[in-house]
């Protein structure tokens, strides 16, 4: 191995002077190219070509394509416009129009289940007036013999206190169910109530007329259960 000399390697260094130089030459070199390339950029730019042009210029088949998507934006802005103006009207209510809202809703409904429940309890009283009422004749029917026979002795013979009594309460009975008996002597002649078992000429009387009841009629408000059967006075022609 070479032994190491300080003066040799000092000698090999370059001189500081020739260093300044260099760096001086260095930055000359930079400062030139700096202002050449800003005088290049500030001279104005060539032409374009023929060719250039065309292909700068926006072609005519590119044009119909534009109008189109011109058209489709229209198109999409009108379907956002009209997709806005058919929101409900809940949307643009406020909270308290919405409560507004919902109140009258609930409102409605309630006077709808009312009306329908008025309408069901009165369906229901006239079917229970019915019912009653085909009970009351189901029972008067069953009991009009008798009543014919309570009617016929107190014409054609006298009736003691006791029998009395218990005529009384079957005719109170059936009044207050709304038992109506009719068929009098002397009244008017009527087809609708009574029935004609026979009729006999009057000299005396001037229109149809009740002259004996045979068996005396009976209804309900205006219902008939049983018409009168009776004989009837007619004018002699």
């Amino acid at each position: 191995m070479a032994e190491f000399n300080k003066d040799d390697y000092l000698n090999d260094l370059p001189d500081a002077d020739d260093l300044a130089a260099g760096a001086a030459k260095s930055a000359a070199a930079g400062s030139a190219a700096s202002t050449e390339g800003s005088a290049k950029a500030e001279q104005p730019s060539s032409a374009p070509s023929t060719e250039e042009a065309k292909q700068a210029a926006p072609s005519e088949s590119s044009k119909p394509e534009s109008t189109d998507k011109s058209e489709d934006s229209k198109d999409s802005a009108a379907s956002a416009a009209s997709a806005d103006a058919g929101k409900s009207a809940d949307d643009t209510l406020t909270p308290l129009g919405k409560a507004k809202k919902e109140a009258a809703d609930y409102l409605e409904a309630l006077q709808r289940e009312r009306a329908e429940f008025v309408n069901y309890r009165n369906r229901a009283q006239r079917e229970q007036e019915r019912f009653r009422q085909h009970g009351i004749i189901d029972v008067l029917t069953a009991l009009l013999p008798a009543l014919d026979d309570i009617d016929r002795i107190r014409e054609h013979s006298e009736m003691d206190d006791s029998f009395k009594a218990v005529a009384a309460k079957i005719d109170k009975a059936f009044e207050k169910f709304g038992v109506e008996k009719f068929g009098e002597k002397g009244e008017e002649f009527d087809p609708t109530k009574h029935e004609a078992i026979l009729h006999k000429p009057d000299d005396s009387a001037d229109k149809d007329t009740v002259d004996t009841v045979v068996e005396a009629g009976y209804r309900i408000g205006d219902r008939v259960i049983r018409a009168a059967r009776v004989v009837v006075a007619s004018p002699k022609n």
